[in-house]
């Protein structure tokens, strides 16, 4: 299967991510998500397993949150800036350079799969191809947890292109919640629930969905 991936919207990305990794560690305490981790931590099995964290940045808060828990992480990520922070915040991660978008692991080699606040930085043209990958590497009944942006955020009901965020010019993408809900459905994974939260100030969906 090969990829036309927009290069201009990935160099864009990482040029962003590298300047925001200078910013990061005095703004890390902004997101408080642990209202959200523990609702989702209610959804996982009660065993810690394995997650795969795309986009992990830093390594805060999700997979510190699964570390904490006794889960094993990998942590994917393609801004070598973001991953020098995690080595330094949550050592015991295991760090992956890598475009989400090419990333492959064993198939049902995961418990659980995050994107938090980096799946809606690729073109939803594009998010088919990685539920559909993100589906193999679960377990059955495996979870994958996910950030998504709405009208809420962009004032659009389907969006393609560039927002302000933390000074930094960044590509969103989306559809409408049920374009959203049929690409999953078509990925072969269950929609469990999709809930609009306001962490930092703004507003997007958390999705769940289940092998």
């Amino acid at each position: 299967m090969s990829h036309h991936h927009d290069l201009s919207v990935q160099a864009g990305l990482l040029k962003a991510y590298a300047a925001l990794a200078q910013t990061y560690d005095a703004n890390r305490g902004l997101f408080d998500m642990s209202e959200v981790l523990e609702d989702s931590f209610s959804r996982l099995p009660l065993t810690p397993g394995t997650l795969i964290d795309l986009g992990c940045g830093a390594g805060e808060p999700v997979p510190a949150a699964f570390l904490e828990r006794g889960w094993q992480v990998i942590g994917v990520d393609f801004c070598p800036e973001m991953l020098a922070l995690a080595a330094r915040h949550v050592p015991q991660m295991q760090r992956v350079e890598a475009d989400m978008q090419e990333v492959d692991f064993p198939a049902e080699s995961a418990d659980a799969v995050t994107a938090i606040y980096s799946l809606f930085h690729l073109p939803a043209s594009e998010h088919p191809d990685l539920f559909a990958r993100v589906r193999g590497w679960l377990r059955p009944g495996g979870r994958f947890l996910f950030t998504y942006a709405s009208r809420d955020y962009t004032g659009q009901d389907e969006f393609d292109g560039y927002k302000t965020f933390m000074g930094q010019q960044l590509y969103y993408s989306h559809r409408e919640p049920a374009g959203l809900a049929q690409q999953v459905a078509d990925a072969g994974l269950e929609l469990e629930a999709v809930t609009p939260r306001d962490i930092g100030g703004e507003r997007f969906l958390w999705v769940s969905a289940k092998r």
